[in-house]
């Protein structure tokens, strides 16, 4: 089993920045990609961003430019800096990690980090 925890979410203003950091502990071995899920109130959750072991990145289109992810394979965890963010990145973000090369169904959720971005 593997265990992810968020940190770092909080309230900003809009042009504003965060960085949220996701820590895996337990079987970490097992984990190839790890990224960045959101979702807001009545809406499916959407994936924002992740990376592979390779270091292999990918970004949805609402955030590419403005969203960066690192990863730090010795300490086991997982930072998303967010810059210029928008009230429409408002949301819970889960960190997720999966077995696989490709992120299309996590193994492993953290509990969810709320990002609440002020107009």
């Amino acid at each position: 089993q593997v265990q992810l925890v968020e940190t770092g979410g909080g309230l900003v203003q809009a042009g504003g920045s965060l960085r949220l950091t996701c820590t895996a502990s337990g079987n970490t071995f097992e984990i190839n990609t790890m990224g960045w899920y959101r979702q807001t109130p009545g809406k499916q959750r959407e994936v924002v961003a992740t990376i592979a072991l390779d270091g292999d990145q990918n970004y949805a289109d609402a955030v590419q430019g403005r969203f960066s992810l690192s990863r730090d394979l010795a300490k086991n965890t997982m930072t998303m800096r967010m810059n210029s963010l928008k009230p429409e990145d408002t949301a819970v973000y889960y960190c997720a990690a999966t077995r696989r090369i490709a992120m299309v169904s996590p193994d492993y959720w953290g509990q969810g980090t709320q990002v609440t971005v002020s107009s």
